[in-house]
């Protein structure tokens, strides 16, 4: 019976801490932007919309078209171009907000598995000498290769 209060309590601490993230951001609390950012925070990589859609059968996409949109609005998530055009998206830093929405870091994808995730403070960009009157806007870098699981199963 001690587990089971635990593992409630657990439960529960998760929940807020999700409520938590939704109410920094300015977010209303409902139970599709809890169980989007759940399977985010859950997962640990980037995820794009299909795999939301096979995974929470009980919102339809525009729901979660949203959800997702309302989520990079306000900083919670940030959009990963990909070269097959379908975007990814993965949890931002802390220091995200509506105002100051930066991710110039680098994107790892797995040539094996698909798996595309956040290479975080691992690679420092390089500065860039862009011609007279250019502006970047955004640096999108996506290292190609072999996760650490595909390296193992692959020798």
């Amino acid at each position: 019976m001690q587990l089971y209060c635990v593992m409630v309590s657990f439960a529960l601490m998760e929940a807020m801490k999700r409520q938590e993230i939704l109410k920094k951001h300015s977010l209303r609390i409902t139970d599709c932007r809890l169980e989007v950012l759940d399977y985010f925070i859950k997962h640990e990589r980037a995820l794009s919309q299909k795999d939301l859609e096979d995974a929470l059968t009980t919102y339809d996409r525009v729901t979660l078209y949203r959800t997702l949109h309302s989520f990079i609005d306000s900083g919670v998530l940030h959009k990963i171009p990909n070269d097959n055009g379908i975007a990814s998206y993965g949890i931002c830093f802390d220091t995200c907000s509506p105002d100051s929405h930066q991710h110039d870091h680098v994107h790892f994808k797995c040539t094996s598995c698909g798996q595309l995730e956040c290479v975080e403070e691992h690679i420092h960009l390089p500065a860039f000498n862009l011609p007279k009157n250019y502006k970047a806007q955004s640096v999108d870098i996506i290292v190609n290769g072999l996760c650490g699981n595909c390296s193992l199963t692959s020798k």
